[in-house]
Formats: C-alpha cells, structure tokens, sequence
C-alpha cells in the first residue's frame, strides 16, 4: 500500500509551514521541529509534486499478490434465530449458485446454533454441495464473538474464496467483526454480484447518495466478503438433496466471550412492506398527509399495503419501517403503484424487481416510467379517482388490466 513518508532531515520551519499551506486536506503538523502526517492524508500527492523537493516522497509498498488457486468455494452464512432461517440466507444461496457456474466453485451453507438438523435439511434442499455445521448448546443464541471465532475456524480450514452475510440488522453487525479478524475487506448493501473467470467477485452498489453504481473489485485480497439485503436476488429451486454434511469439531475453538446473555424480549411482531404482496407506494406530490386518505378506497380494493419515499417520513407522517428504498426496505410485490414519486436512483433500486410496476406521475420524464410495465403521466389528484373507477371495472369483471 502506497504511502507518503517525511524526510525529516530534510525539514525546516519554512519548509514545514511551505507544505502545511500546499496541503489541501490539511494532513500535515508541526510540533517540535517534527513534521508528522495525520489521518487526513489522502496521498493525493501535492507535498510530493509542489511541496519542498526531497521532504516528501511517495513510498510504493505493494501488497504481495496472493495465490488464487489456494482458495476456493462461495459460502453463505446462514442466519438464524430460534432455528427459523431468514429468508435472506436462501436468496443468496441461489445468488451463490449463479456465481459458482461462472468460478466452477462448490457452494457452502454455514450453519451455527443448536439442534439446527432442520436448517440443515432446508439448506440441502437448495442445492449446496456441502452444509458445514457448527452445534453446540453455546451457539443456541447469536453471540458476536463466539460466532466470529466460529467463521474464523470456518475460514482457516476451508479457505473460501467468498463469504456472503445477510444485510440484516445481524449481519451488519456481524459481518464487519468478522472481515476485521480476517483481515480483508467487506462491501455492505450490495444490489448486485457477478463473478469474473478468474474467481473475483464484483461487488456493485449505489454511491455518493445513489447517483453512481460502485463496482469494488479486490482481486488480492481474501476471502471476499460481501453484505447483501433482503429481496435482492430469488431464491432457488428445491432439488433433490445431494450435498454433504459436515459435523465440525469444536474443541479449538474459544468459548471466551465478554457478552453475557441475561434475558430475551421477544420483538413485538409488525407487518413489513418487504414481505407485501400489493404495495402502494406514494412520495412528496402529496402536499398534505390528509390527502393520503384519497387512497384509503384505492388500498382497500387492492388489500395493499401503503409505503413511502424518505421525504413523507422526514415529515413524520410514516414509520421508518414503511420507507422503501437504500435507507429503507427492499421490496418485489406482485404488484407496486407508485404515486407522485420523483423517482431517485434510492428509490429505484428499493423496488425496481417487483413483478408489475404501475407509475403516476406528471413529470413524463421520471425515470420510474423507465423500468414501469404501465406509465400514467398526469396529476395523482386527478388520476387518483379514474383509478380507483378502473379497479372498480376489473374487479366487477367488466373490464381486463
């Protein structure tokens, strides 16, 4: 990894003060007649190029490039709780699938906890080729440091090439504790995976507020990790099972633990928009939150559920568990109607797999029209009762959408 390093016997008060002013992210002090670089640094090279030749220079120190052959495999860490799996785990389980065609690599389901043999079944019935299990009465409840200790006995004798977390409250939790004790890198909410043919992944994601799509490649480090939401990818197909099952020896791994458990509060259950099957979703060309009441007939018609754009919920007028988008839910509804909606990429990439995509609004070049099965350029005030008279024709059978 590139540096920059300060030739101290090279530095004067004038040359420390010619640098300080030179530098645009202010990284350099001067205390003491020393000259040190602080955290700011950016290696942008400016104190090297117009700063006082000879006190600065650019160290190269490149990492030494690994043997790719020594690792091989795409495991998925299957999250439980209660030994119910969250669905997460099963929709990268196909995405695994999909990449291993490319890389030519076995799939591997990780399961940690206790009397887990259901999970394991399930995860067999998505078509792994090995399921490596780790039970004990220890692991009935997630604990971050024993199940770091566990990916990290996983890592040490599987070498995988790839391991993929939910992008779950757990696994964002879990993850980058995970990627720290390994000493590799871990990209968070990816939207998108791919595979090139010498076994890097691609990791894709929405940056700088969603207005680029990221491809972060790192083809020298491993494993490579990656944090994936909810609703992304479809799981797969049931098989016939025909991948094995590994029962791990626990001995060597550490039990030591500062956590200790002292009671559970099982989380009040609540309907989640990702789990919708009709979804009316409706953004700032409300003006008042009383006008959401013209869709109430609309919602009741459809037994919709009622989501929103970021806007409605910095005006209070929903929950954060109603907000589809990045910062929010991913959805993929059989059906979606968007109102009023402006159409940012945060939005788009919340919903844009849902099967059928009906989108209102009066700008006609919004982008949702883009990816929308069915576009309707006019005022949602005035669209809003011809759609509800419409429904009203479908569902009486005298007309078809």
């Amino acid at each position: 990894m590139a540096y920059i390093k300060v030739n101290q016997d090279k530095v004067t008060e004038a040359f420390a003060k010619q640098l300080i002013d030179v530098c645009p992210f202010n990284a350099f002090d001067y205390q003491d007649a020393y000259l040190s670089i602080n955290a700011s640094c950016r290696i942008c090279k400016m104190c090297v190029k117009k700063g006082p030749l000879g006190v600065c220079e650019l160290v190269d120190n490149p990492k030494p490039k690994i043997d790719k052959s020594l690792y091989n495999g795409i495991a998925v860490f299957i999250e439980q709780h209660q030994n119910n799996a969250h669905p997460v785990s099963w929709e990268l389980i196909g995405k695994a699938k999909e990449l291993a065609k490319i890389s030519k690599e076995e799939v591997f389901a990780i399961v940690v906890g206790d009397d887990v043999k259901n999970i394991v079944d399930q995860a067999l019935s998505y078509g792994v080729d090995k399921v490596i299990v780790y039970e004990d009465d220890s692991f009935k409840d997630f604990n971050v440091e024993l199940y770091t200790n566990v990916v990290e006995a996983f890592f040490n004798k599987y070498k995988n090439n790839v391991i993929l977390f939910g992008g779950t409250p757990m696994g964002r939790s879990f993850a980058p504790k995970v990627a720290a004790r390994l000493k590799t890198g871990l990209t968070a909410d990816c939207t998108m995976l791919d595979m090139t043919d010498t076994k890097d992944l691609l990791q894709i994601r929405p940056a700088f507020g969603g207005n680029i799509m990221a491809k972060i490649h790192t083809p020298n480090d491993r494993p490579q990790m990656a944090t994936i939401r909810y609703k992304m990818f479809d799981k797969p197909d049931i098989v016939e099972p025909f991948g094995m099952v590994v029962h791990e020896d626990l001995i060597d791994i550490s039990r030591k633990t500062t956590i200790k458990i002292l009671d559970h509060y099982p989380k009040p259950k609540v309907d989640d928009i990702s789990d919708a099957e009709v979804i009316i979703a409706v953004g700032r060309a409300f003006k008042k939150q009383k006008d959401l009441d013209l869709i109430e007939p609309l919602r009741k018609k459809l037994n919709a559920e009622i989501a929103c754009t970021r806007p409605l919920i910095e005006n209070g007028w929903f929950d954060a568990k109603k907000q589809i988008g990045l910062s929010g839910r991913t959805v993929k509804p059989k059906l979606i109607i968007n109102l009023g909606i402006s159409g940012a990429v945060q939005f788009i990439e919340g919903m844009k797999d849902s099967e059928l995509i009906i989108t209102v609004n009066k700008d006609k070049h919004n982008k949702l029209f883009d990816i929308s099965h069915y576009a309707i350029v006019g005022d949602i005030y005035e669209v809003l009762p011809e759609l509800n008279k419409l429904v009203d024709h479908i569902l009486e059978g005298q007309n078809e959408l």
